[in-house]
This record gives C-alpha cells, sequence and structure tokens, in this order.
C-alpha cells in the first residue's frame, strides 16, 4: 500500500491522523502547509510530531516540514533535527540539500505531494480513515 500524506495544523490534527493510521495498520507521512516552516518553525513541529509518535509507536511515520523556496528554512529544519523536508526551490539548491539531508539521514522532497488537508473537516477522523484506506 502506498504510504499517504495528511497535512497538519496542531497535534490534535496529528493525534487523529496518527490514530487512523494506527487502527488501519498502515504508514504515514505528516506534513505542513506549503512554506509553514516560515511560521511554525522547525522545533515545534519536530517535537508536536514526536508526541504524536509517542503515542502511536506501532505507526511508521515520517514527519514532513514543508519550507517552501526557502532554503534556509530546510537548512534550519536538517540542524534542528527534522529528518523529512519539503522544498520548492531552485533545483541546484535542492540537490545541495538532498546531500545534507543524507548525510544527516534523512531526504528532501521536491515533487508534488497529494495530502489530505485537516483543516475545516467536519469530521476529521472520518476524512483521515478513508484516505488511508484508499487504494
Amino acid at each position: 500500500m502506498k504510504t499517504r500524506a495528511i497535512l497538519v495544523h496542531s497535534l490534535d490534527d496529528a493525534r487523529t491522523a496518527m490514530a487512523a493510521a494506527a487502527d488501519l495498520g498502515v504508514p504515514l507521512i505528516l506534513v505542513t502547509a506549503p512554506g509553514a516552516a516560515a511560521y511554525l518553525g522547525p522545533a515545534w513541529f519536530r517535537e508536536m510530531t514526536a508526541a504524536a509518535a509517542r503515542e502511536y509507536p506501532q505507526v511508521r511515520l515520517t514527519a514532513m516540514l514543508d519550507c517552501g523556496a526557502k532554503a534556509g528554512h530546510a537548512m534550519a529544519a536538517l540542524g534542528a533535527g527534522v529528518r523529512s523536508v519539503r522544498f520548492t526551490g531552485r533545483k541546484a539548491a535542492a540537490a545541495k540539500l538532498a546531500e545534507i539531508a543524507a548525510a544527516r539521514g534523512g531526504e528532501v522532497v521536491t515533487g508534488r505531494m497529494p495530502a489530505l488537508d485537516l483543516l475545516n473537516r467536519p469530521d476529521p477522523e472520518a476524512a483521515c480513515r478513508r484516505w488511508l484506506a484508499a487504494p
């Protein structure tokens, strides 16, 4: 089964997504909104996803901070221990960031990433279950 991404805005969103993934026995990517590194910061994201992961240790989790086109934000995230970042900037910068991430056991994702956005969902748990169970 393909690992699916869920766009989260809070610890509650992360917990909801993790609970659905745990119940379904599927891996999960938690990703932030585009460019969220600029206003959330890597430390907050790292701690939020770590807290959710502690509650659901059975879920194979990838926690991805979207850094938009800002290479500096991606560098800060990698330096703060975020292992997976999304970067939409120049290809040359992406290649250099990917080298740095790989040396730290991480990754840089540059392509399009379909994700279920939990913002304003009337029933986020049901939405997560449908999204994660889809073929």
